[in-house]
């Protein structure tokens, strides 16, 4: 019994000393109406000074928070989106300013404009139509707080846990919803910016939160996730078997 109990909190140590944990890291809290600042100081593809409000020039946002040198999801994200849009007609500059949104503060414009170049190579319509973002760690963070979209880096890979999301703003930049995962549907980024064109917010959405984090350098696999259904496996038999024991002593069938 009291080697079971031993077994059972050190399992659940183990799970607790966990050195990064990417799934509560990396999380997004919806702060419908949240005023996201427009004025926050930022630098262009082109290492120019801008802004949000300027980029947006009285359009709805929709604001991508991306590496824009990443090995992992980021260019599949904003593959999706531009996919989304030519699927719905939604045409950047016109119908809404695109804005793939740099969090790593140690990224240079010239980061940014190469994964526009490699976007618009995959997607010649885009070419123009989108602009990339970068910032220091203090202008990003008072956008992605505002949001409530929450990241971490992961010391270990050197890399970020983010998730994969776009979030829509209304023109005057206060946050209307999250189109969530890599690929948004034709018909819900339409209903989005008709509706953060309107000035509402707090749309109903369909919630899948995808990360966008490094595969096992070793292994080619999510480790991490992995690692979870194992310890979860073990603290589960082990509770089977403690139940069985305290079930058998009940019964006196089995000394303590």
């Amino acid at each position: 019994m009291i080697r079971l109990l031993f077994l059972l909190l050190a399992l659940f140590g183990a799970t607790a000393a966990a050195p990064f944990d990417p799934f509560a890291e990396a999380r997004i809290e919806a702060h419908p109406g949240a005023q996201v600042p427009l004025s926050t100081p930022l630098i262009d593809e082109q290492g120019q000074r801008t802004t949000l409000g300027t980029l947006a020039k009285g359009k709805p946002i929709l604001l991508v928070p991306v590496l824009h040198d990443c090995p992992n999801l980021c260019g599949v994200t904003l593959d999706g989106l531009t996919s989304a849009m030519r699927a719905s007609g939604t045409v950047g500059g016109r119908d809404a300013t695109v804005i793939a949104f740099g969090i790593d503060p140690k990224e240079s414009a010239r980061d940014a404009r190469a994964s526009l170049d490699e976007l618009a190579g995959r997607h010649p319509e885009i070419a123009g139509h989108i602009h990339a973002t970068i910032g220091t760690e203090t202008a990003i963070h008072g956008v992605t707080n505002a949001l409530g979209y929450h990241y971490a880096f992961d010391p270990r890979i050197g890399q970020y846990a983010h998730a994969a999301a776009t979030a829509v703003l209304t023109p005057d930049g206060r946050f209307s919803r999250w189109l969530y995962g890599l690929a948004p549907e034709p018909a819900d980024l339409k209903a989005a910016l008709n509706e953060a064109r309107a000035g509402k917010t707090g749309g109903i959405v369909r919630r899948l939160v995808l990360l966008c984090y490094h595969y096992d350098p070793q292994t080619g696999r999510y480790s991490l996730a992995i690692a979870w259904l194992l310890r979860a496996g073990c603290i589960l038999t082990v509770l089977a078997i403690l139940a069985y024991v305290l079930l058998a002593r009940r019964r006196g069938d089995a000394p303590c």
